[in-house]
């Protein structure tokens, strides 16, 4: 991969897209090497993957325009197509994604971004959505995204404007989950990622071994937050060991929940799960030590 470089530590992956020159931004060759980065992915023993820019400008500018100037129609669909399918597999990727934005996340720096479980940040950071001063709309879930996470109103101000914000803003308005300084954004984030081993960050360690608790968290959170209305009320649980309590008010809810089934799973069938339980559905799944 001549753009997307990748480092492993422990049970967390680095993803850096790699064209600092270019300011990390996209073209058809880069897409294709995140791809194949994300396919590359042990997913046995990799818990959470941190994905970052090459360097302490730019996360990712945008979409190459000088690539996209001279793309033919037919070309220029095709690599509006590659983008939307590598930003959908990263945002449905089985694990964790952290975005530690470095710089410039601009277009389809910033739908990519979205396209991650969290967004953390640089202080020196940039996000916005330029296109329509380009006299284009945002090709790569950036109308779609950018609303579930800042709201109808600052999504469609954004976009309208097509104003740039600064770290602050994007804290503010919870673009992001947090803001740090350069040197600390790395550091953050595997932190975060879980790198430091703890139990209270994503990645989860049991008798020295990575458990995958927090990839069925993300599989049950994406899944309620895609349901419409009425299937939202569908409630799932995980349950970490044997607890008597726990198992008995979730079967106390099941009485309560009329036309409920009540099933328990284990944690790989959640996170392997292909479709979601019906209305009033209830999943605890139990998750052995």
């Amino acid at each position: 991969m001549a753009f997307v470089k990748t480092e492993v530590q422990g049970a967390v992956e680095i993803i850096t897209i790699d064209r600092p020159k270019a300011l990390n931004a996209l073209n058809p060759e880069v897409l294709a090497d995140l791809k194949a980065a994300f396919e590359a992915v042990d997913q046995e023993t990799i818990r959470c993957i941190v994905l970052t820019g090459e360097g302490d400008k730019s996360f990712v500018a945008g979409a190459d325009i000088g690539s996209m100037s001279t793309m033919t129609k037919a070309e220029g669909e095709a690599f509006g197509k590659l983008g939307n399918d590598v930003f959908l597999m990263i945002e449905s990727f089985p694990i964790p994604v952290i975005a530690a934005v470095n710089g410039f996340a601009l277009g389809g720096g910033n739908e990519l971004a979205m396209s991650c479980d969290i967004r953390i940040c640089s202080d020196n950071a940039v996000f916005g959505q330029p296109e329509v001063g380009l006299g284009i709309t945002p090709g790569f879930g950036g109308t779609q995204r950018l609303a579930r996470l800042v709201g109808m109103g600052m999504a469609k101000q954004l976009v309208y404007s097509a104003l740039n914000i600064k770290a602050d803003e994007a804290y503010r308005i919870g673009l992001v989950n947090a803001v740090y300084t350069q040197e600390e954004l790395m550091p953050a984030a595997l932190k975060l990622a879980g790198k430091s081993d703890k139990k209270d960050f994503i990645v989860v360690f049991t008798d020295g071994e990575p458990d995958d608790k927090a990839a069925a968290a993300k599989v049950i959170i994406d899944a309620a937050n895609s349901q419409e209305t009425d299937d939202a009320l569908t409630i799932l649980f995980v349950q970490v060991g044997d607890d008597a309590g726990a198992t008995k008010y979730l079967r106390s809810l099941d009485d309560d929940l009329t036309g409920a089934k009540f099933d328990i799973v284990d944690a790989k069938t959640v996170a392997e799960a292909d479709a979601f339980p019906t209305t009033a559905a209830l999943i605890l799944a139990a998750i052995e030590d």
